[in-house]
């Protein structure tokens, strides 16, 4: 007679296997779409520069259709909480100015000059600044192996726009200044986020300090142009309200959901599709060239990354 060796799995042992391999499996989708809806940002604004309209009327039109929502954010996240304090509305001001509204007009400015692929690949650098930071201001340690990723990844980028100042000249250089520093200003964000959020929680203070943000881009926009100039081609309304929802509002809340179901280092892995995506979506919606040469660029980016968010924290 035969003899199953095989383990029994009792039913009431299965069932919350599946639903934990089901929540891994929603993490992963939902950082990976939230990954591509950030990328998208650049496609969008992009496409409405190619009806004439100007970076400080771009960004209002989209932070004016996102403020409904953050407003919403930050009640839902606040409903039942302490108030906050002086202390605590200095630091939501200065981390909105500094953070979101700085990081996010310096991005879109200097997207009018260098391709949507070398802009994501700068941005992707994130995490080096934020450890560059954390040296300078802390003195955390830096591993050999972190300093290896960062050579890695700046020596991409460092060839992709390369390649972008050959072909455009001092334009190249511009732009590329201004999302660096773009990147700066939201690593000094996060930097200095830390005892915020632990204070506040990661949803209250991305919802009050987008606020801010939001407010800061009207008001710019208030102060530096003509009533007039808020006429623009309808492309670029419906451009600005699909950049709020989706490539804004929504991969904000995509990413917060995969880190609670898979955490921030699984969904910073999962995060590396972005570059891709937009050098993806840049060839086949903007038409920008693919040579070899961004994709060794590109793959420098990656994998130098890849080692530096590996490396022991």
């Amino acid at each position: 007679m035969a003899v199953d060796l095989q383990p029994k799995v009792h039913p009431a042992q299965a069932a919350p296997a599946a639903t934990a391999t089901k929540s891994v499996a929603d993490g992963l989708f939902l950082a990976l779409a939230g990954s591509i809806a950030f990328s998208g940002k650049a496609i969008i604004v992009k496409l409405a520069y190619r009806h004439g309209v100007d970076a400080v009327t771009l960004i209002m039109y989209r932070m004016l259709f996102a403020l409904p929502v953050f407003v919403a954010m930050a009640w839902w996240a606040s409903s039942g909480k302490p108030a906050l304090t002086l202390r605590d509305w200095l630091g939501v001001l200065g981390l909105g100015v500094a953070g979101y509204y700085l990081a996010s007009f310096l991005d879109f400015v200097g997207l009018a000059y260098i391709s949507a692929s070398l802009e994501r690949l700068i941005l992707y650098l994130n995490p080096t600044l934020v450890m560059g930071l954390g040296w300078l201001l802390y003195r955390r340690r830096i591993t050999a192996r972190q300093v290896l990723g960062m050579a890695v990844s700046y020596c991409g980028v460092v060839l992709v726009f390369g390649l972008e100042l050959h072909a455009q000249g001092a334009d190249a250089a511009w732009g590329t200044l201004l999302v660096f520093l773009s990147a700066v200003s939201y690593a000094v964000y996060l930097v200095y986020s830390g005892e915020m959020v632990r204070r506040l929680g990661a949803l209250r203070l991305v919802g009050l300090t987008s606020t801010v943000a939001c407010l800061c881009c009207i008001a710019q926009f208030a102060a530096l142009r003509p009533l007039c100039a808020a006429a623009v081609a309808p492309q670029v309304v419906w451009l600005s309200l699909l950049n709020a929802v989706a490539c804004t509002v929504a991969p904000v809340l995509m990413v917060m959901m995969a880190i609670e179901r898979i955490g921030a280092g699984m969904a910073a892995q999962a995060g590396m599709v972005g570059p891709l995506s937009t050098i993806f979506m840049g060839i086949v919606i903007l038409g920008e060239p693919f040579t070899p040469w961004i994709a060794v660029g590109t793959a420098l980016v990656i994998a130098g990354i890849f080692v530096f968010t590996r490396s022991p924290r």
